[in-house]
């Protein structure tokens, strides 16, 4: 063990190298992983909601569709709305009353109990559907396409705009807890470190090692977003203190050993043993979750909305 401490003190400069450029696989890995928007994925094919998507997609070829609530639009401009969104990559079919009534028949001459379904506030609807799933990549481009080409008056819904949205919201944030979560750590070693400069070094040790976790995902094929959010901050808190515990050992091997390289080589070896039997209890936990998750999924949404028994 102790060979193997003072090996890498030895050869920092060449870890440290190494460690520099396999930062470039990383960064490409993490810009390749797809991130995934859509909690819907997740649930158990059994789910209703599942069913009902299938249903949709291999019986009506349907596979997302969104419902665009106009607002003060002539039957001309709808009919020229409908034209531009039907050019709109992945859109399989647009629907709206223009095409029933055309633009001969004004709308005053309708009868009031179908107008009053069709139109509210002067308001009505169009309907859009895709070729693609909800969360797929086609069909979220092809919801931003939506928004882009219509005005204030339309207002786009359904799950994929739902999805748009928390993808929006979740890149938009998770910078800033990440940004939080540095300073708050920064603070933390300052206050706990009699060092200025060693809490910015640990600091960027372990934002290395969030890059290749992240990197490394590729592997996965995808990731959910909620995992993108909150891996980095999870990261940071759990090796932050085994950063802490190894800089408190060298600066106690510090007190009796004048040379650094062999300081930093025992005060390895006596935080490794202590570092590693913590890091195997975290990662223990990991199998044992993912064991029971399936039950637990199965559980929680074959109970959603209404009180019940998890199994065991």
């Amino acid at each position: 063990m102790h060979k193997f401490s003072k090996g890498i003190c030895k050869h920092r400069k060449i870890i440290l190298i190494i460690s520099l450029i396999l930062l470039i696989p990383a960064l490409i890995g993490m810009k390749a992983t797809r991130i995934n928007y859509d909690i819907l994925v997740y649930l158990p094919n059994n789910v209703e909601t599942i069913k009902g998507e299938n249903i949709l997609s291999e019986e009506f070829n349907m596979g997302a569709f969104s419902v665009i609530i106009v607002e003060n639009m002539q039957t001309k401009e709808l009919l020229k709305l409908e034209k531009e969104i039907k050019k709109v990559d992945n859109v399989e079919k647009v629907i709206s009353i223009a095409d029933v009534i055309g633009t001969s028949i004004p709308v005053d001459m309708l009868p009031e109990d179908l107008k009053e379904n069709i139109y509210k506030d002067d308001k009505t609807i169009m309907l859009v559907t895709f070729k693609e799933q909800i969360s797929a990549d086609r069909t979220i481009q092809s919801v931003e396409t939506l928004r882009k080409i219509t005005d204030e008056r339309c207002k786009i819904s359904g799950m994929t705009s739902t999805v748009l949205d928390t993808r929006d919201l979740s890149n938009s944030e998770v910078i800033i807890y990440i940004v939080i979560a540095v300073l708050l750590c920064l603070i933390v070693l300052e206050i706990a470190l009699d060092s200025y400069i060693a809490p910015i070094l640990l600091l960027f040790n372990i934002g290395i090692a969030i890059l290749y976790n992240m990197g490394t995902n590729i592997f996965l094929g995808e990731i959910s977003y909620i995992t993108k959010a909150i891996s980095a901050v999870l990261q940071l808190g759990v090796t932050m203190d085994f950063a802490i515990f190894l800089y408190h050992s060298y600066m106690q091997e510090k007190k009796s050993i004048s040379d650094n390289n062999e300081a930093m080589a025992n005060a390895i070896t006596k935080t490794l043993l202590s570092v590693v039997g913590s890091s195997l209890t975290t990662i223990a936990r990991f199998p044992c979750t993912l064991l029971y998750e399936p039950h637990f999924r199965e559980g929680y949404w074959s109970c959603y909305g209404k009180r019940c028994n998890m199994p065991e």
